[in-house]
């Protein structure tokens, strides 16, 4: 059903399901803060669920459920289906790396009496919205012997946090002169560590003191931070949103959203008829790019050694099975605010509550950069979720003029096959609290179980 509320098709005891759905979402970006942590929990989920780890399997055949990670920052997931894997697959792509702020590599420093450490925001981010809040750390050290150590300072309700100081309204008559770019400067975005002296030591005796409580809570030195891993993010779990508890507010929807739901959707999926798969990457936020971004040839390797575990090996058969595939990257759609009515054409935006959203073209200005779906290709997903019963409703990324954005989608359709955006509209979009509507979760996770089994 195109362009309508989906609440209103459900009784009570659906909305119910909806609720229940929502609290494992909640779950899983409350414990997946970062690339790493979602990754971990997928592997939990998947296991539960049977599958296992590819590199465990020496044969492959229809019904088997496997997993394979990259460098602990992606993974795919796949069902074999009945027919050959060069008959093509069907296929689920989210992105799991969100805006945030990197510590670099030498962070730690002491200033008037504070100890403070250096970032590097990532990803496109209004920087003024992430001075004053609570923030935590979560990431890996890797120590020259390989040990590697997570670190995790915030999460817990009993630990502290640490922030980014802003300069009191008293004194910023200059400061909110300047542009809304440049009211917080990046070099800026530095979080204050702590401020406690150790004892008996004269020379930045608060930056000593610092890392004294690292080196007893973690074992790590100031050096081990040249090969550390350590992202700022908001602290805090998901919470429910609105007096109706109607939304989830929560860091990290764009585009976690898409990922827990391509997630569910895959683990519905017993014996299909062509292979299904869910692959979620890193990097989409800075250009899918590196090892584990979408321009990896991780996923195409991965695909060679399905083929080869099918008893195949074959460039040619690889090829084939991509060109051959049918896609949902599933990302984030800019959800019309009532606040801000003036950047979408409204007649062609997404509405919360309204389902799942299909971006045939996303990009900025003139298309650039982006996939432009085939027009077949969007009538056979019509037909399905029509059939189902599932809403959903098509969008652009604001005005033409306004601005735009990327997705994975361009980078898989450079291998030949049907690719075309569905995910979730989503309010706040990059700020440290993003909201979707509940309705529009679960309405996006029957969406992608229902191309994985009938497209």
């Amino acid at each position: 059903m195109y362009g309508k509320l989906a609440w209103e098709k459900y009784n009570d005891e659906q909305i119910n399901d909806i609720m229940t759905f929502n609290e494992g979402y909640k779950n899983y970006i409350t414990k997946g803060k970062t690339e790493r942590l979602c990754v971990s929990e997928t592997v939990k989920l998947a296991m539960a669920h049977g599958y296992k780890e590819l590199n465990e399997v020496d044969i492959l055949k229809p019904g088997d459920k496997v997993y394979v990670t990259n460098m602990k920052k992606n993974i795919a997931l796949f069902v074999i289906g009945k027919k050959p894997l060069e008959d093509g697959m069907r296929i689920l792509g989210a992105h799991i790396d969100s805006p945030r702020m990197d510590l670099k590599q030498n962070p730690l420093y002491e200033s008037e009496g504070f100890a403070m450490l250096d970032t590097h925001y990532y990803g496109g981010v209004k920087k003024y919205q992430w001075v004053t809040i609570p923030l935590s750390m979560v990431g890996v050290v890797v120590k020259k012997d390989g040990t590697v150590i997570n670190v995790n300072i915030g999460e817990d309700e009993n630990d502290p946090v640490v922030g980014i100081s802003d300069l009191l309204v008293h004194l910023s008559a200059d400061q909110l002169k300047k542009d809304g770019a440049k009211v917080i400067e990046g070099e800026d975005l530095d979080v204050t560590f702590g401020s406690i002296p150790l004892k008996d030591h004269e020379k930045d005796a608060v930056k000593a003191n610092v890392l004294k409580i690292l080196k007893d809570k973690y074992d790590f030195d100031e050096e081990d931070f040249l090969s550390a891993e350590i992202e700022i993010v908001p602290s805090g779990k998901a919470r429910d949103y609105g007096i109706d508890r109607s939304m989830v507010a929560g860091y990290g929807h764009d585009d976690r959203v898409c990922a827990y739901t391509s997630l569910m959707a895959i683990l519905d999926i017993e014996m299909p008829d062509y292979t299904s798969c869910c692959i979620l990457v890193d990097k989409e936020e800075i250009g899918s790019v590196g090892a584990t971004g979408a321009q990896s040839l991780f996923f195409e390797n991965t695909v060679s050694e399905l083929l080869l575990k099918q008893g195949t090996d074959s460039f040619v058969k690889t090829r084939k099975a991509m060109a051959n595939s049918k896609m949902l990257s599933s990302d984030v759609s800019a959800g019309v605010d009532p606040l801000y009515l003036s950047v979408n054409d409204k007649k062609n935006a997404a509405y919360l509550g309204k389902g799942i959203v299909f971006n045939k073209y996303t990009g900025a200005r003139g298309k650039s950069g982006s996939n432009d779906a085939n027009p077949e290709y969007m009538a056979e997903i019509r037909k399905i979720l029509d059939d189902d019963n599932i809403y959903y409703q098509t969008a652009e990324l604001g005005k033409v003029d306004q601005g735009g954005g990327g997705t994975i989608a361009y980078i898989l359709g450079n291998y030949n096959m049907n690719v075309i955006d569905a995910g979730v509209a989503v309010l706040n979009m990059h700020a440290p609290m993003e909201i979707v509507s509940k309705v529009d979760v679960y309405e996006a996770y029957l969406a992608y179980r229902t191309f994985l089994k009938q497209i």
